[in-house]
């Protein structure tokens, strides 16, 4: 199964300071939670983990991270990463294409293009609910992406970010995504009847 995602993020920093921190792939990794970095071969080819927590049970995901690409004019990065789950029960694989485009306010944005393809027990959730369940996964990323890039700055905006950074989850909790979807889906549902009477 595949799922295509072009998304834009506000970063209420300067396009120079979230480039600098694009480029810092495991500092980029830290911002997903669960993932890091576990290894290094090159300056192109890293190893890493993501885990998952779905109530008591811990899923974990291995896989191998390729920068394919960094444009420094551009401002942009192309990373290819592939992984399982330890149990060889799930696959995962993305062609990610982040950049930083400055904003008029003289903050910028982060953009990014994803191809995700999951094959095996993941693929079953169904295309929409993978839908989901990736938009609220990115949409983590991007506020801690966002307030990493921010404590890099001086004076109280930063300070507040350097706070969110130490609170953020370390783990990425399956079951809160879950339970998030639910109460999205109820919500959309009871809105469209309360509209139709």
């Amino acid at each position: 199964m595949k799922v295509k995602l072009d998304k834009k993020y506000p970063v209420a920093a300067s396009a120079d300071v979230a480039w600098k921190f694009l480029q810092d792939i495991k500092s980029v990794a830290s911002c997903m939670p669960g993932a890091e970095i576990t290894g290094q071969s090159d300056e192109t080819h890293f190893k890493g983990m993501v885990k998952i927590k779905v109530g008591p049970a811990v899923a974990a995901f291995k896989g191998d991270i390729e920068v394919k690409g960094i444009d420094t004019e551009k401002k942009q990065l192309v990373l290819l990463g592939k992984g399982g789950d330890t149990k060889g029960t799930s696959s995962v694989s993305m062609l990610l294409t982040a950049s930083i485009r400055e904003t008029t306010d003289g903050h910028c944005e982060l953009i990014g293009q994803a191809e995700i393809t999951v094959n095996g027990k993941l693929a079953s959730f169904g295309g929409r609910m993978m839908d989901s369940i990736s938009e609220r996964i990115l949409q983590q990323f991007a506020d801690n992406f966002a307030n990493n890039v921010i404590a890099m700055g001086e004076g109280s905006g930063a300070e507040a970010a350097a706070t969110r950074v130490a609170e953020a989850p370390k783990e990425l909790n399956g079951l809160a995504i879950v339970w998030n979807l639910i109460a999205d889906f109820f919500k959309k549902m009871f809105s469209r009847e309360s509209k139709q009477s």
